[in-house]
């Protein structure tokens, strides 16, 4: 194994070298014991000390297996952090007040299937989001073709469905340490969906992040807790539905033929829009195509619904 010089790590490598080391460690310790029960202590008492003390020592991915079982690669771990890191910058929004409405201007296409009828992959058209701050209000979508309706008010603590609400409020009270954000992923997100726990916890960050802004520190800690997740990896030619092209980060969905991606400016680090792509050919869909694209335009705070800023 080499051992990379300090001088030449970028901010935050430190910490995402010494995450990716422990992702082998945990890795290799669900192998061991499921061959022959739970590491001696001591074994795994050394091991977190390795980790602590050699935490510039680069490690050879998993091989072998299922691609969802295995542990994200070097390359993927590192282009999280360079996006943690451009998501604990945060956007300029000022100060935000619960009075207040989140603006998402996006540009989508949702493939549309009935029973006795063809897929249709409708053409990319616009699709505007008002959210409340707090969540206590109703929201606004207007969207090209459909016209424009309201949205209820978000669930609030102690009802059914606040744990997975975007509204910034409640965005704001998840943790900000990876591992508790990772843990909470791993509770919250199976209760939600009947996929696979872990792509479960993929979909959930998807929906966490996609219309909303997300507070720079739990945005932070959500992607450097999507790099623990197995099966993760990049698509390095990305183009969301603006044409913008950029890097993806991408899992396959073990449960559906489809490969859902989240694409990001190569330079910026900064969100651009996420895809799904038919992994095989399923119904009357062929391998290759992009079942859904979306491209986020602008984010913004506004005063009122429907005004835009």
């Amino acid at each position: 194994m080499n051992q990379l010089p300090e001088r030449d790590l970028r901010p935050g490598r430190h910490r995402l070298l010494k995450e990716h080391l422990m992702t082998e460690i945990r890795q290799e310790e669900q192998t061991t014991r499921a061959r022959r029960g739970w590491l001696r202590p001591a074994l795994a008492a050394a091991a977190v000390a390795t980790a602590a003390a050699v935490s510039l020592v680069l490690l050879p991915p998993g091989s072998g297996g299922d691609a969802s079982a295995k542990p994200p690669s070097r390359a993927t771990v590192a282009l999280l952090e360079d996006i943690a890191l451009a998501a604990e910058r945060g956007g300029d929004y000022g100060e935000i007040r619960d009075d207040q409405y989140v603006y998402v201007d996006s540009k989508v296409s949702y493939s549309q299937t009935g029973e006795g009828t063809k897929t249709r992959i409708p053409p990319l058209h616009r699709l505007e989001s008002w959210h409340a701050v707090d969540g206590t209000r109703k929201g606004l979508m207007q969207e090209t073709g459909r016209g424009r309706w309201s949205t209820d008010p978000d669930a609030q603590p102690g009802e059914a469905g606040y744990e997975v609400t975007t509204n910034y409020r409640h965005l704001s009270t998840l943790p900000t340490d990876p591992d508790e954000m990772y843990d909470w992923l791993r509770e919250t997100a199976p209760e939600y969906s009947g996929q696979e726990t872990h792509q479960a916890m993929y979909v959930l960050v998807a929906d966490l992040i996609r219309n909303a802004v997300v507070p720079p520190e739990q945005g932070a800690a959500l992607y450097r807790a999507v790099a623990r997740i197995p099966g993760v990896t990049i698509v390095e030619n990305a183009v969301d539905a603006a044409g913008r092209k950029g890097v993806a980060i991408t899992r396959e969905d073990p449960d559906n033929p489809t490969r859902d991606e989240w694409i990001f400016d190569r330079t910026t680090y900064e969100f651009l829009g996420e895809r799904s792509v038919a992994t095989e050919d399923y119904s009357d869909v062929e391998k290759g195509t992009v079942t859904s694209n979306t491209a986020v335009l602008r984010r913004a705070v506004v005063d009122e619904a429907g005004v835009r800023p």
